[in-house]
C-alpha cells in the first residue's frame, strides 16, 4: 500500500501568491502531476491540513478545480489556515463525517492499513487542540474491536521540533492525553503523519514513528536558535510517500521531491561496465 502525503498547500483565491512570493496553486498542480505520473501510483493521498490560506470557499473551489486531475482516492484534515464549514462543503467525500458532527474525525477502512483522521483545528488560532470529546472518540475507535494495524493523520504535531516559532503553535491542549492513548496502542499504531511545520521531520513519540511532512510549496526556514525569526525559504517542494508492507507489518517513509530534475542517468553502459 502506497500513501502519498501532501501537506500545507496554502492556496489563495484567484491564484494569489502566498506572502507575495509563493505560487502555491502552481505548486499544487505540480504535486498532482507528480503523483499521477508515479509508477506504481499511490493507492491514496492524505492532505494533512492548510488546504487553503484563509479558509474561504473560493480558495477551496480552486483546490477542487486543480484536484480534478487527481483520480485516485484522497482524504483531508483541516489545518489552522482552514475553516471546517467551507472545507467540508467543498470536499464532502474527502472529509466523510456526518452533517451533525462537530469535528473532522473519521476512519478509512478501505485499505490494508486503517487510516484514522484527527481534527486538531482550534478555529481562528494558529495552535492545535484535542479536547475531551476528540480524545474519547479516538479511544472508542481504537477499542472498537477492529484490531487492524492503523496510522493516524493530523495537522499539528504534538512534539517540539526546535524551530521556536513553530513549536509555539504546535498541538498544545490534549497532547499529553494523546501520548497516553497512543502508548497503550503502540503495537497497532504504526505511524502518525503530521503537517504544519513545512519540513520533513522524523522521530519516535509515545513509542511510535511520527513523521512531519514537507510542504508541497514553501518550507519553513531551518533555524534552531531560540530567537530564530518566523521565516520561510524556497527549498524544493516535496512530499512523503509512506509504504505499508502488510506482510511484514512495517511502514517505511520516503522523501520525494516534486520539481523536475536532470536524470535519471545510468550507472552502467550498454556493455555492462561502470561509467567512469
Amino acid at each position: 500500500m502506497l500513501i502519498a502525503q501532501l501537506t500545507d498547500l496554502h492556496i489563495g483565491a484567484g491564484r494569489r501568491l502566498a506572502y507575495r512570493k509563493v505560487d502555491t496553486a502552481g505548486a499544487l498542480e505540480k504535486a498532482v502531476a507528480h503523483v499521477m505520473a508515479m509508477v506504481p501510483r499511490p493507492d491514496v493521498v492524505l492532505f494533512t491540513g492548510d488546504i487553503g490560506d484563509l479558509g474561504s470557499p473560493d480558495e477551496y473551489e480552486l483546490v477542487a478545480e486543480i484536484l480534478t486531475k487527481l483520480t485516485i482516492p484522497y482524504f483531508m484534515v483541516p489545518g489552522n489556515h482552514d475553516r471546517r464549514g467551507p472545507l467540508r462543503a467543498a470536499f464532502p467525500d474527502a472529509t466523510p463525517v456526518g452533517a451533525d458532527t462537530g469535528f473532522v474525525n473519521y476512519v478509512v477502512d478501505d485499505f490494508p492499513l486503517r487510516l484514522i483522521a484527527l481534527d486538531t483545528l482550534d478555529e481562528g488560532k494558529p495552535g492545535g487542540v484535542l479536547g475531551p470529546e476528540q480524545l474519547d472518540w479516538l479511544r472508542d475507535v481504537l477499542l472498537d474491536g477492529d484490531g487492524r494495524d492503523c496510522a493516524i493523520f493530523m495537522h499539528h504535531p504534538p512534539i517540539r521540533t526546535g524551530i521556536a516559532h513553530m513549536d509555539a503553535q504546535n498541538l498544545g491542549e490534549g497532547a499529553e492525553e494523546l501520548a497516553a492513548i497512543v502508548s497503550v496502542h503502540r503495537d497497532r499504531i504504526k505511524a502518525i503523519f503530521c503537517g504544519h511545520v513545512h519540513r520533513p521531520i522524523h522521530t519516535i513519540w509515545a513509542g511510535v514513528p511520527l513523521m512531519i511532512g514537507p510542504s508541497v510549496a514553501h518550507q519553513v526556514a531551518f533555524d534552531l536558535r531560540a530567537d530564530g525569526p518566523s521565516a520561510f525559504v524556497m527549498e524544493p517542494p516535496a512530499m512523503h510517500l509512506h509504504v505499508w508492507d502488510a506482510g511484514q507489518h512495517n511502514l517505511m517513509t520516503h522523501l520525494a521531491y516534486l520539481d523536475r530534475y536532470d536524470g535519471p542517468h545510468p550507472f552502467f553502459g550498454p556493455d555492462g561496465k561502470l561509467i567512469v
